[in-house]
């Protein structure tokens, strides 16, 4: 990818001759966006577990890997306009167990990774407003309607969308002089970050609202283009119903979601998860359910995030 001393683009957002990173760059939201902004003209480095033309081999988990992948990408691309973070892994877990390993991890790569990687590239979306003509960088951050929608066994999850938000918002209070910062939240989204869940019977599948890819991409792409981007915002307008009530009526939804969970423990839902046995038990009273296994860790995926 050739890089460039200036930034080509004269609209009000991110467009032709801008410089992007974007991570999780190989995922099954993040590799359509990818191939989106590529459409555009917009020069993109992505970081991933794995590396390829394009893409710089990073683990966002470890500071100094992320100082060096950041550095190189804002090298290759002359310089930085916006940041993408789609990066997360989903691997379930126990509220009520050890943090070690699987909660720990999720909240290490979709909390702290995001972190890590807006802290390294600061410096050179800063010095990159010169060259968009005093126009601000952006930051958009993929999250969750799961940061204000609580469902069994994904509370490290759940906590690191949340915190996301929560960072963002404190992103947005300290360098909003300089930079659009936005909390893109969607619902459910068939990707491999679900796999982890359906392997252990956990699978989120129905118990959420779906939506699509391109709904996701398209929010994105409107984050990154637009004038006066939002500061938080759904894919969908059922999403946007979702989060309101998510924000503003948590009492209300989270009575909803655990009547929902009761009914659907009673209906046996959960039967064929060990790792729920103790949630059925506690819900239902009943003990013929498998035995609740320590053992929770699948194959997860730090490609996409939903």
């Amino acid at each position: 990818m050739a890089a460039t001393g200036t930034s080509a683009s004269t609209g009000p957002g991110i467009g032709a001759g801008n410089r992007v990173i974007v991570t999780g760059a190989a995922g099954g939201l993040a590799s359509p966006a990818v191939a989106r902004l590529r459409e555009r003209g917009v020069q993109v480095v992505g970081l991933d577990v794995i590396g390829d033309e394009h893409t710089i081999a990073c683990d966002i988990t470890d500071d100094a890997a992320v100082s060096r992948a950041v550095a190189e990408a804002a090298q290759r691309l002359g310089g930085l306009d916006a940041v993408v973070h789609f990066a997360g892994i989903g691997t379930p877990n126990d509220a009520g167990a050890s943090l070690v390993p699987d909660a720990l991890r999720v909240i290490d790569v979709n909390l702290l990774g995001a972190w890590r990687v807006t802290a390294a590239a600061l410096p050179a979306l800063l010095d990159g407003r010169a060259t968009r003509g005093g126009r601000k960088g952006r930051v958009v951050f993929v999250a969750s309607e799961l940061a204000y929608l609580t469902l069994p066994f994904v509370s490290a999850y759940s906590v690191a969308k949340r915190g996301m938000t929560a960072y963002a918002d404190a992103l947005r209070l300290e360098y909003g002089t300089d930079l659009h910062v936005t909390t893109v939240c969607p619902g459910y989204v068939r990707t491999p970050i679900h796999d982890a869940g359906r392997q252990v019977g956990l699978a989120l599948e129905g118990q959420v609202r779906r939506e699509e890819v391109e709904d996701v991409v398209a929010t994105v792409l409107r984050a990154l283009t637009a004038a006066r981007p939002r500061r938080e915002t759904a894919c969908t307008p059922g999403g946007a119903v979702e989060l309101w009530v998510g924000r503003h009526l948590p009492g209300l939804l989270g009575s909803a979601v655990a009547r929902r969970i009761r009914r659907r423990a009673a209906a046996g839902h959960f039967d064929s998860s060990p790792a729920a046995a103790g949630l059925v038990r506690r819900l239902t009273g009943r003990v013929n359910v498998p035995a609740t296994s320590t053992d929770t860790t699948a194959p997860a995926t730090e490609r996409s995030a939903s």
